[in-house]
């Protein structure tokens, strides 16, 4: 699993009424655990691909175990959550303890339903992809929302409050020790696969973090703002700076318009310059962190 500071994400979502907030939270939740276990139970698992914390050991213990890797998974997270209420009482949230519910149970279900003897394929990188990808994106939406999917999350949040050790680093050992028990309890194949597995999975979280995160910052050099100030304002419902500019060629007096705005809000700017002002010049950059009102929380 991985750790984010809450206080870096942001809030995908922002309905008036706190009851459409908390639907629309445990819905995303929910979505991603369903991805997760899809990518765990049906890819990972019977790979033995042992990465990614909890789910990472528990296909290291199901093989010397008469324990499967979602029973195992199920008790590891229950103990993690007594332990989470213990070490940080109030603090520990709701969402965690109904996602690591949720996904521990689903992945017993999954074990009733379609119990899996082997990989559903022969193509072990492939099912490395599913295995990376699925959880990864998960996670990250998970994060974008300011939860997380418990296991080792709840060790780092035991840690962040009562020591003061590098979590990250913590967090990375508990990863890699999984990996190496790869090369011992299977095979140098699985373990190889594992370190793989285990470099990706933060490649993916990131990029899928930055994707959804990701806005639009706009330049406009332009004559007359008023219009595309107004429609900032009142179409898009986002604000703007103001500044005065001359060109340096003609020397003319120009305005320059600086906004930022989610990608879709962004091709509709962009095409009404192009009818107003055909003649603007416009420069837009793409950012995934954006710290202020409407976008990240300091």
């Amino acid at each position: 699993m991985f750790f984010v500071r809450p206080n870096r994400i942001r809030m995908a979502k922002d309905f008036k009424d706190p009851v459409k907030n908390t639907v629309w939270e445990y819905g995303m939740i929910t979505l991603s655990i369903m991805v997760m276990v899809i990518g765990v139970y049906f890819f990972k698992f019977p790979n033995h691909f042992a990465f990614g914390g909890v789910t990472g050991f528990s296909a290291v213990v199901s093989e010397a175990t008469n324990l499967s890797a979602s029973q195992f998974t199920f008790v590891v997270n229950m103990g993690l959550l007594v332990i989470g209420f213990i070490f940080i009482g109030k603090g520990f949230g709701m969402r965690t303890v109904y996602a690591s519910v949720l996904m521990s149970v689903l992945l017993e279900v999954c074990e009733v339903l379609w119990p899996l003897d082997s990989p559903l394929t022969d193509e072990p990188l492939l099912e490395l992809i599913f295995a990376v990808f699925l959880p990864g994106a998960g996670s990250a939406v998970l994060f974008n929302i300011g939860a997380s999917s418990g296991g080792t999350d709840i060790i780092a949040m035991i840690l962040k409050k009562h020591t003061s050790l590098n979590i990250g680093s913590v967090l990375f050992l508990v990863d890699l020790l999984s990996v190496v028990l790869a090369f011992f309890v299977f095979d140098a194949t699985t373990g190889l696969f594992s370190v793989l597995g285990l470099l990706a999975k933060s490649l993916v979280v990131d990029g899928v973090i930055e994707n959804i995160n990701q806005c639009k910052c706009f330049n406009i050099v332009c004559d007359d703002a008023d219009p595309i100030c107004d429609y900032i304002i009142n179409k898009l419902h986002h604000s703007a700076t103001v500044y005065r500019a001359e060109g340096a060629f003609t020397h003319h007096e120009k305005t320059v318009i600086m906004t930022t705005m989610r990608r879709g809000e962004a091709m509709h700017l962009r095409n009404y310059i192009r009818q107003v002002e055909p003649t603007a010049f416009m420069l837009i950059t793409n950012s995934s962190e954006i710290i202020g009102k409407g976008f990240l929380t300091n």
